[in-house]
């Protein structure tokens, strides 16, 4: 079991930055990939972007691609979200999710309970 807890959302232009942070308890935490998700208001949640144990493997949805940059500190048991060049269509509530095994983009099995992300414009 590990639980999550998601930080570093917030009000921002567009065109600006922002970091979320996901602090994880337990013990064995670079056992777990690491992903990121949203959701929109009125719409499914989506992957955002993951990484492995290691963070030598990310994976990132084409939307966020070249703008977002997904990091973990395994020492910390936290992995961030680095978001630039922000847009509206990135307002969203952000979820940090972990499963052990192998990175995907789905079938997560621990989730945070989110952090409000929104981008004016």
């Amino acid at each position: 079991q590990v639980q999550l807890v998601e930080s570093g959302g917030g009000l921002v232009q567009a065109g600006g930055s922002l970091r979320l942070s996901c602090a994880a308890s337990g013990r064995t935490f670079a056992s777990y990939a690491m992903g990121w998700f949203r959701q929109a208001p009125g719409k499914e949640r989506e992957f955002v972007a993951a990484a492995n144990g290691s963070g030598r493997t990310t994976y990132y949805a084409n939307s966020v691609k070249g703008r977002f940059t997904i990091s973990r500190d395994n020492a910390k048991n936290t992995v961030y979200l680095q978001m630039n060049s922000l847009k509206p269509e990135d307002t969203a509530v952000y979820y940090c999710a972990a499963r052990l095994g192998a990175v995907v983009t789905t079938a997560y099995d621990f989730w945070g309970q989110g952090t409000q992300v929104a981008v004016s414009s």
